[in-house]
């Protein structure tokens, strides 16, 4: 069964075999991570780590052109199929709620946006924790979100339908073409 946690050093190494399974330069929407953030040393980790939690922090300042956001990872503490020789619960993917709009998440991002390791797609995951942090928006004060996916990701655009998503568009942006829905709350 999945589970949503906040982002742990605990789980460093069953981070680091998920982000490995993406294959090297690709994007894992989701996880907050940076091109500078060095995540392969326990040191590098926990200073990331510690960065994602601040940024939920809604008493801090988030810094330049960021917004408040928090993060999940989705793990199986069942010891899915995907944990290696770890032994540690499987981190199946991320998930991000940024808690309000910038002019670039307007465009592009969204609120809310996700990824699911290779390994552990089509089992319905995604659609799953996307319900999960809709409730968490919710929480937060929101009474609509943003989600958007690359024109041609028809799973995540299925994933989004399926939470009531309205397309309001597809638009060309500096990312490519994305297609933008609007969640009510």
């Amino acid at each position: 069964m999945p589970e949503l946690i906040a982002p742990t050093v605990r789980l460093h190494a069953a981070w680091l075999e998920a982000h490995d399974e993406w294959g090297p330069g690709l994007h894992e929407d989701g996880f907050g991570l940076r091109p500078a953030d060095e995540v392969r040393s326990p040191a590098g980790f926990a200073a990331w780590v510690a960065r994602l939690s601040e940024q939920a922090d809604p008493t801090t300042s988030p810094a330049a052109g960021r917004v408040p956001c928090t993060y999940r990872w989705i793990v199986d503490a069942a010891g899915d199929a995907a944990a290696g020789a770890s032994g540690e619960p499987a981190v199946l993917g991320g998930i991000a709620l940024r808690h309000e709009l910038n002019d670039f998440l307007l465009r592009v991002g969204g609120h809310i946006g996700y990824g699911i390791r290779p390994s552990a797609r089509r089992r319905g995951l995604a659609t799953w924790a996307l319900g999960e942090m809709l409730g968490e928006a919710r929480a937060i004060g929101l009474d609509r979100v943003l989600v958007t996916c690359e024109e041609g990701n028809v799973p995540s655009a299925k994933t989004i339908e399926r939470h009531g998503g309205v397309l309001e568009d597809v638009r060309a942006t500096e990312l490519g073409a994305v297609r933008r829905y609007w969640i009510a709350l």
